[in-house]
């Protein structure tokens, strides 16, 4: 079963910490915002200096400042990052290939969205990564990639059953759920057969490496 680290890679520390725990990859959030590539969690709205999320509301400058370009400069030689794409800002997903074009175009990082069609936008060796975090999405997830190549999809543990695990797997041969936070939810994921867990418990991630030996 493979790890992965949600949302250690939003910051440098984070990063370095998920893979020296020896995790498979490590998730980065990534938004578009006024020309640059922000690695940041929080959500911001049009150009208001407030970012947000369900449990908190902070002043832009009270934030930690990460650009993309600095995580995959700070990532090494490593490969083992996966880019969560936010929002629906139409330069991203270029923005984001025109990075790695740059940065690491020989590496094979992970890209993954809920907007599938900026996947389209990745004309450098990456792995492509459907997400869905609703029942709608996944009924729509599930026609895409029977009749699309992908390589793999991240889906809400909750929206699982074995069965759309077995199909999911047979169209894309990597099926991973989240969230993943709980010893209940891992045995959950054992049950579902699911190939990866995302969890934001590194302790939880290091005991599922230590009992694949």
């Amino acid at each position: 079963m493979l790890t992965i680290a949600h949302r250690s890679g939003n910051t440098v520390a984070g990063l370095h910490a998920a893979l020296e725990a020896g995790v498979d990859l490590v998730e980065a959030d990534v938004h578009a915002y006024r020309g640059r590539l922000e690695v940041r969690h929080l959500r911001s709205s049009g150009g208001l200096p407030w970012l947000w999320d369900r449990d908190s509301v902070v002043h832009r400058r009270n934030h930690p400042h990460l650009e993309l370009t600095e995580l995959v400069q700070a990532l090494g030689g490593d490969h083992r990052l996966m880019i969560d794409l936010k929002g629906l800002h139409p330069r991203l997903a270029r923005s984001v290939a025109a990075v790695l074009r740059e940065a690491a175009p020989e590496r094979e990082l992970t890209v993954c969205t809920k907007a599938w069609w900026m996947l389209e936008a990745f004309d450098v060796p990456v792995r492509l990564v459907c997400s869905a975090a609703n029942s709608r999405g996944l009924a729509r997830l599930r026609r895409w990639v029977a009749a699309r190549p992908a390589d793999g999809v991240s889906v809400r543990q909750s929206l699982l059953t074995p069965a759309i695990v077995r199909e999911l797997h047979d169209a894309t041969g990597l099926v991973m759920s989240w969230p993943v936070d709980t010893t209940a939810a891992l045995e959950r994921a054992h049950e579902l057969g699911v190939d990866g867990v995302i969890s934001k418990d590194l302790g939880l991630l290091a005991g599922v490496i230590a009992d694949r030996g």
